[in-house]
């Protein structure tokens, strides 16, 4: 079987089987006022981060879930998007789409507030769509992508950027590496499916958004996920895995490079009141302001003297530069 077929054998069995920890170090779900997730849903989360950030969930916008799993990202977006088909929830796997449907029917019955309609759950898969261009507001996925190998991720990527109306957002949450997997993992694909050894690096996860379009990423969370160790998967020193969350923006990529938030400020302890790079940056003396990587690493060599550069957080929530 192909590295796909195997995935889709996997999760269609874990959707008869709810497996907890499956493939991830599962996130305990958000907690929300009036929010009630049945115990299957929990059991079925496999993915190790989340991509539901309330703050990307204002004015009601519509939302493609790519991968519905049990169905506990889908309702936790129907949670901010309460109409009929507010959320489209799109998956190859027939065992899944039946179990997730299931389980927002229990849903529905725990939550006055919650209709099944408000979450369309289509057949398709990341490669193709079913919806048509510029439609959507938020495309999220929590844990498949790092599945896919190179040209298949490109063609999802592509296919995210493409129903995404301008301006609108890629929530992402996956697995990276802290260095390259080697081969004889990366070719075992039940390791694949499993999220364990298709995981890019930081770096080359970042330019693939950038190279498919995606102008501004800003990052929510980085975190330790998983170790592999040298005993179960025949290394030479441990491998640390971990989760990354991110948002990527439909918007053009800017002449002198993408802008990536890491959570990094800029502060300026100059002699005047306040710093001008020229390049619509205005530094007030003493206080922080939030800046991509691009202008962190402008303003260090522009003013080194007089610019104070700090580490990246990896939580940025808005609020910066650009």
């Amino acid at each position: 079987m192909s590295y796909l077929e195997t995935t889709a054998q996997l999760y269609a069995e874990a959707a008869e089987t709810p497996q907890i920890g499956l493939c991830c170090v599962s996130t305990p779900p958000l907690r929300l006022p009036g929010l009630k997730i049945p115990k299957i849903m929990q059991q079925m989360n496999y993915g190790c981060g989340s991509t539901v950030h309330p703050t990307e969930l204002f004015g009601n916008p519509t939302v493609l879930y790519i991968g519905v799993g049990g169905g506990l990202e889908a309702l936790q977006f129907a949670y901010f998007c309460r109409q009929p088909a507010g959320v489209v929830a799109v998956d190859p796997v027939a065992e899944m789409r039946l179990a997730a449907t299931r389980n927002l029917q229990l849903a529905a019955q725990e939550n006055d507030w919650f209709t099944p309609d408000f979450v369309k759950i289509l057949e398709g898969d990341a490669f193709a769509l079913p919806v048509p261009d510029a439609s959507i507001d938020v495309v999220a996925q929590n844990c498949l992508f790092n599945i896919f190998e190179p040209a298949d991720l490109k063609q999802a990527l592509s296919e995210a950027h493409r129903v995404l109306k301008p301006g609108g957002r890629l929530i992402m949450s996956d697995p990276i590496a802290t260095r390259p997997i080697p081969s004889h993992l990366q070719q075992d694909e039940r390791l694949r499916a499993l999220c364990l050894s298709g995981a890019l690096t930081y770096d080359e996860y970042i330019q693939h958004l950038i190279a498919i379009g995606f102008g501004q990423v800003e990052i929510r969370a980085r975190r330790p996920y998983r170790l592999l160790d040298v005993q179960s998967y025949s290394l030479d020193t441990p491998l640390l895995l971990e989760s990354l969350d991110s948002v990527s923006f439909k918007v053009p990529v800017p002449d002198d490079g993408a802008c990536v938030f890491t959570g990094k400020t800029a502060i300026y302890s100059g002699a005047e009141p306040e710093l001008n790079d020229g390049a619509g940056h205005r530094l007030e003396r003493g206080v922080p302001l939030a800046v991509c990587d691009k202008t962190a690493a402008q303003f260090s060599h522009q003013f080194p003297q007089d610019v104070i550069v700090t580490d990246s957080t990896w939580h940025y929530t808005g609020g910066g530069c650009c």
